[in-house]
C-alpha cells in the first residue's frame, strides 16, 4: 500500500499539470496589445515620418498602428480600430491605418481604441492609445514689405512677412554686390511672429543680395532678394525740383524786365508813351540827336507788363 500511495502521490500532480495544460488557452492570458503610433505625411513625391506628433496643416496624413507581436499570437486574430482625430471626426475600420488631414493649425489629441477577437470563444481584448498632436502651418512664402531701393550710409529697416507657424528660426545675411560668400556665416534669429524686421546699413552703391533661410518644426524655405542702394535721397530729389522751379521763375522775370526796359524805335510807340521825353544834343557837326529817357517810368505800368509777358506765380 505504501508503494501504491507513493506512486499516486507522484502521478496526481503530474496529471493535474497536464490537465491544466490541455484545457488552458495561452491567448486568454493576454492583457494588452503592444504597439505604437507612427505618422506619415505625403507631399508630392516625398513622404515624411512625423514620430514626434508635429504635423503640417492641410497635408495628406496617414497614421498607422504598428503591432509588436514577436510570438505571432495575433496572427489569426480579428482587429477593429476606432480613430478619434480630436477635431470632432471619428473613423472606424478594420485596418491598422487611417488617412485624413488637419485643415487648420492647432493642438489636437488623437485617440485609438483597438478591439481584438483572438479566438471564437475568447473574450474581446481592448486597448487604448493616444498622442498629443501639434499641427503647424508650413512655411510657403517670404515677402518683402516695402520698397527695394534704399540709401547708402543710413540705418535701414526692412520688414518681411513670413507665411508659417511660429516659432521659426531665421538665418539671414547680406551679400554686397551679390558676390557669393562660401566662408561667411549668417545671423540666426528666433521669430515668434509672422513679421521679420531687419536693420542694416548699406556701405556701397549698387545691387545687394539678401539671403534668408526660415524653418519651423515641420518645414523649411530659402529665399533671396535683390536690393539696390543709391546715394540720391528723397530730400535731394525734392530740393532739385524746387531749385528747378525757382530757376524757371527767375528766367521768366528776367525776360520780362528785359522786354520792359528795351528801347522802342517805333514812332507810334514813342508818341503814346507819357513817360518818355526827348532831348536834343548838338554834336560837333551842328546836328542834333534824340535821347530817350525811361528812368521816370511810373510804377502803375509794371503790373500790366507782368500780366502781358509772363505768367504770375504765387507762393
Amino acid at each position: 500500500m505504501d508503494r501504491k500511495n507513493a506512486a499516486w502521490t507522484l502521478i496526481l500532480p503530474l496529471l493535474t499539470i497536464l490537465g491544466v495544460a490541455e484545457t488552458t488557452d495561452p491567448l486568454t492570458d493576454l492583457e494588452n496589445i503592444a504597439g505604437k503610433l507612427v505618422f506619415y505625411q505625403i507631399e508630392g513625391n516625398a513622404t515624411y515620418v512625423r514620430d514626434t506628433g508635429e504635423l503640417a496643416s492641410d497635408v495628406p496624413t496617414e497614421t498607422m498602428f504598428e503591432l509588436f507581436d514577436p510570438q505571432k499570437n495575433f496572427s489569426k486574430a480579428k482587429f477593429t480600430y476606432t480613430w478619434d482625430l480630436g477635431n470632432g471626426e471619428v473613423i472606424h475600420g478594420t485596418e491598422p491605418v487611417v488617412r485624413y488631414h488637419y485643415s487648420e493649425s492647432g493642438n489636437y489629441t488623437l485617440s485609438l481604441k483597438i478591439g481584438v477577437n483572438v479566438t471564437k470563444y475568447a473574450p474581446l481584448l481592448t486597448d487604448f492609445y493616444s498622442m498629443d498632436v501639434q499641427v503647424l502651418d508650413a512655411i510657403k512664402n517670404i515677402e518683402l514689405k516695402g520698397p527695394s531701393d534704399y540709401e547708402v550710409s543710413q540705418n535701414t529697416s526692412l520688414a518681411f512677412h513670413v507665411d508659417g507657424s511660429p516659432p521659426m528660426w531665421v538665418c539671414w545675411r547680406f551679400l554686397p554686390n551679390c558676390v557669393p560668400d562660401m566662408t561667411g556665416g549668417c545671423t540666426l534669429t528666433m521669430l515668434y511672429e509672422n513679421t521679420l524686421r531687419l536693420n542694416h546699413t548699406f556701405t556701397s552703391v549698387g545691387v545687394h543680395c539678401l539671403e534668408i533661410s526660415v524653418r519651423n518644426d515641420i518645414s523649411k524655405l530659402q529665399s533671396s532678394f535683390s536690393i539696390y542702394a543709391s546715394r540720391e535721397t528723397a530730400n535731394s530729389a525734392h530740393m532739385f525740383f524746387i531749385l528747378s522751379c525757382a530757376a524757371v521763375l527767375v528766367a521768366t522775370f528776367s525776360f520780362i524786365i528785359v522786354i520792359a526796359c528795351r528801347p522802342r524805335h517805333s514812332r507810334s510807340q514813342i508818341a503814346v508813351s507819357s513817360n518818355a521825353f526827348f532831348m536834343k544834343s548838338p554834336d560837333s557837326e551842328g546836328q542834333s540827336s534824340i535821347l530817350l529817357n525811361c528812368s521816370n517810368m511810373e510804377r502803375e505800368e509794371k503790373a500790366p507788363l507782368l500780366l502781358q509777358y509772363g505768367t504770375q506765380y504765387s507762393s
